[in-house]
């Protein structure tokens, strides 16, 4: 794309994406990616917006934000799901902080 360029880079929600492509859907005609996107975030979102700004508000505590967005997303109900989505990680998290990050998990987990 010629004359184009990132002006920021930073990880979102699924409910901000939903949020955004819902806003822009009612000017414009959505692409198809946008459509297969807003279908995917649709049925895979599984906490509101303001839930998932306290929850990675509380998780950068323990861990970096791109982390705790992800984690906001998929909402791991178990150490072995939260610990897939640390393998690739160069430094290791210790099983307490990740025991931590569950029990928050599970207080956003009764919406």
């Amino acid at each position: 794309m010629i004359g184009k360029k990132t002006l920021r880079n930073e990880p979102i929600f699924a409910s901000k994406v939903k949020q955004i492509l819902e806003e822009f859907s009612k000017k414009y005609e959505l692409s198809y990616e946008q459509k297969l996107t807003l279908n995917h975030v649709t049925k895979f979102n599984k906490i509101s917006l303001e839930n998932a700004e306290e929850l990675v508000e509380k998780l950068e505590d323990i861990i970096k934000r791109k982390h705790a967005v992800r984690i906001a997303d998929i909402m791991p109900e178990d150490l072995s799901d939260l610990r897939l989505m640390f393998v690739k990680e160069k430094v290791p998290i210790k099983k307490k902080d990740l025991e931590d990050i569950l029990k928050i998990v599970d207080e956003y987990r009764a919406e």
